[in-house]
């Protein structure tokens, strides 16, 4: 019989529906994954497995009487250390962080998942404040994937993709700032889809304010489309969040993209791409082509905007430190001490000055988006490096966002984008492709990514021994 912790949620919850299944029997599984492979990827930083356990037996029960409470009754779900989740710490995988405070607060997206029955499973890991692209820090040390515990998960959400990747969870509570989501996922061989900006309420607002978006990473679109319509659910503690609307993102997700006009860009007019992700993109492209849309080969035609994101990201750091001392500095992971480091740097017209780039480039985008419906990009120029390390070429790379060209800029422009897995390296690693959206277009990017999904389906990899 298959694992159970290896089911989709979506079907888990048909099996609740016809009691073929029980939300215990899952957890359990769950719990059992954990204890296998917990140890050697480092997906989680805090478990609390009577509390799992005791809600999997309130949803059993539930489903017993056929009284659900919600769309995730009994599904477990991994929440990142940089969300709120009352009653444990979130510690953000740093050393700063008083561990001995009140937590008494759910995020948003917490209190909506635990709104619809999701049986939540621990904290999982990320570097430090999720600075970086890859997932280590002074509080919780390497995280690994699951495809090669040699490599890197990625991150900053690489604990949440480890652990959906080897079983230890169904769904994933994500983040990301600069690609945090995709960018494990394309490392790991998972879909996670970065919303649209204020499509998913966030309280309190990350420090690396409006480029943070909050996601799912699942191990299906379905199941994506599933846990965005709950967390996408109105919260009026986010100032930034789009209007209130109820809706159920799974509806309309089988429509395909017959007559979609889809760019692609297979770097972007600047990207230097490993030649096999390359031929491995190639390939993935057809797909859209025997699919009935109508692709064409073009380069969305702005600059590498490096710099601009630089700014960004490093004032948002700087403002993390607003309060640090020297003594407190010493704690921090070095490559984010420079980070701040430069964001101290920048003066005030410099600052806004790079907002003013950022504006011209989401109108770039925006007119982009009047001539193509989509724009399909390799997710990583690069496939997974070893972990621990921070930069995949460190005489060539300053920081993260040097070798991940493909995934900040739509932070800048706040557009919907999404990683879905699209092959294999010769080395037996994943490589993802990303399908980016016009903003508020968050519908057609699930709905071509299922599209892509069902005629390129990527399998998960058991780690039975």
């Amino acid at each position: 019989m298959t694992d159970s912790a290896l089911i989709p949620a979506t079907d888990l919850l048909k099996l609740y529906r016809n009691k073929r299944l029980s939300p215990v029997e899952v957890a359990r599984d769950v719990c059992s994954r954990i204890d296998k492979h917990n140890p050697r990827l480092n997906a989680y930083c805090l478990l609390d497995e009577d509390k799992f356990i005791a809600a999997a037996r309130e949803s059993e029960k539930r489903w017993h009487k056929r009284e659900p409470l919600g769309l995730l009754d009994g599904v477990p779900v991994s929440i990142k250390d940089i969300i709120l989740t009352k009653g444990w710490p979130t510690l953000r995988g740093s050393l700063l962080v008083d561990k001995q405070q009140a937590w008494d607060e759910n995020a948003p997206s917490t209190a909506r998942l635990l709104e619809h029955g999701a049986l939540l499973v621990g904290k999982t890991t990320t570097p430090e404040f999720g600075w970086k692209a890859v997932t280590d820090s002074p509080l919780t040390g390497i995280t690994r994937n699951p495809w090669n515990p040699e490599m890197t998960a990625g991150g900053s959400s690489g604990g949440a993709v480890a652990a959906v990747a080897a079983g230890m969870c169904a769904l994933a509570l994500g983040t990301d700032g600069g690609g945090s989501i995709r960018i494990p996922a394309g490392f790991s061989g998972l879909f996670g889809i970065k919303p649209s900006f204020g499509r998913v309420p966030a309280a309190p607002l990350s420090p690396f304010g409006t480029l943070a978006h909050i996601g799912p990473i699942t191990r299906t679109v379905a199941d994506a489309a599933l846990m965005l319509t709950v967390i996408a659910e109105p919260d009026s503690r986010d100032w930034y969040a789009l209007p209130a609307e109820t809706k159920d993102y799974r509806i309309g997700l089988d429509g395909g993209v017959k007559y979609l006009r889809v760019a692609y860009s297979p770097d972007l007019g600047y990207a230097a791409v490993d030649p096999e992700i390359t031929q491995i993109v190639e390939r993935a492209i057809d797909v859209f082509v025997e699919l009935g849309a109508r692709v064409e080969l073009v380069a969305p035609g702005f600059d590498n905007p490096r710099d601009v994101f630089l700014k960004h990201w490093s004032a948002g750091a700087a403002n993390l430190a607003r309060n640090v001392d020297a003594e407190q500095r010493a704690k921090l992971d070095p490559g984010l001490a420079q980070l701040i480091e430069v964001g101290e740097s920048w003066g005030l017209l410099d600052y806004l000055h790079t907002v003013d780039q950022r504006v011209a480039l989401g109108q770039h985008m925006n007119r982009f988006h009047e001539h193509f419906d989509l724009l399909v990009t390799p997710t990583l120029p690069i496939t997974a490096f070893p972990a621990g390390d921070q930069l995949s070429d460190a005489n060539s790379q300053e920081f993260w966002f040097d070798w991940t060209p493909f995934s900040y800029p739509f932070n800048l422009t706040q557009q919907p984008a999404a990683s879905i897995p699209c092959g294999f390296t010769s080395a037996g690693l994943p490589v993802g492709l990303q399908i980016v959206g016009p903003r508020y277009g968050d519908d057609l990017v699930l709905r071509a990514s299922h599209a892509f999904e069902k005629l390129r389906a990527i399998e998960l990899p058991s780690l039975a021994d």
